[in-house]
């Protein structure tokens, strides 16, 4: 408004006496420019305007680009298909150690603790939880003739010959316990589920095998078992919790165990 009414007062003095034109006329000649002059006036305004911004935001996208140039990526960068880590340290999994044996590797949990206890032959290692001596895992190896795991025939047929791996009954005699169990039996196992995975070109079995005993002792025993065969040696891990255990969280423990053991 200020730059407008600055021209209406220039072109009132600079024009000719009011009596000597008619006042539409003057009208006509006078007021036409000024709009037009305003309204061009107010687009070369609003073109500096324009040109500011766009300098602005030209100057601001010169200083990302350099910052971004001149900084490392942070550890919180997530990469594709990744989860964040805004604390800016490795995402480590601290529920398990990795173990490297002789000829084998698996992920034993961390709180479990190492065990002398040796319950079969040709046992190599042995781990337990601290809290309950029921919940842990065993590495057997043995020498045998088999040239594959699948030469023992069907994972059934092989839980069979290695059956000392889930216990043997101790007693023997007359006795007619409750549980579902036969005269004469206090223990029973029942095989929950088979597998025959081949990793790296090796053949595996995995069993997941249910047992129970007349004493109803934990409710039962969940054991799994992976094994395979490599340059004349049985390799073997036995992974077991008790039944109430299993359901409060040792099922993935025990299975993560179980599944992590491989042979080099």
């Amino acid at each position: 408004m200020a730059s407008t009414a600055c021209f209406l007062h220039h072109a009132a003095i600079s024009s000719p006496a009011a009596g000597k034109i008619p006042s539409s006329r003057y009208q006509a000649v006078i007021i036409k420019p000024n709009v037009v002059i305003c309204k061009a006036q107010k687009q070369e305004e609003e073109a500096h305007v324009g040109n500011c911004s766009v300098s602005r935001r030209l100057a601001l996208t010169v200083l990302i680009g350099a910052a971004a140039v001149g900084s490392k990526v942070s550890p919180a960068d997530a990469a594709y298909g990744e989860a964040a880590n805004v604390f800016g340290k490795p995402k480590t999994n601290t529920d398990f150690l990795p173990y490297n044996g002789d000829g084998f590797k698996l992920s034993i949990p961390a709180k479990w603790n190492p065990s002398k206890e040796r319950e079969f032959p040709g046992q190599v290692l042995r781990f337990e939880d601290n809290f309950d001596a029921t919940s842990n895992l065993s590495v057997v190896i043995q020498p045998t003739d088999k040239k594959s795991i699948t030469d023992f025939g069907s994972p059934e047929n092989f839980l069979s010959q290695v059956s000392y791996l889930l216990g043997q009954q101790a007693y023997f005699g007359k006795t007619d316990s409750e549980g579902g169990f036969d005269s004469g039996v206090v223990a029973s196992a029942n095989i929950l589920e088979t597998a025959t995975p081949e990793v790296e070109g090796k053949q595996y079995y995995f069993l997941s095998v249910l047992t129970r005993t007349a004493d109803g002792d934990e409710g039962g025993k969940h054991q799994l078992i992976s094994a395979t065969v490599k340059d004349g040696k049985l390799y073997i891990c036995k992974a077991q919790a008790g039944d109430k255990r299993w359901f409060k969280g040792a099922k993935m423990f025990v299975e993560s165990a179980a599944t992590s053991f491989s042979v080099a």
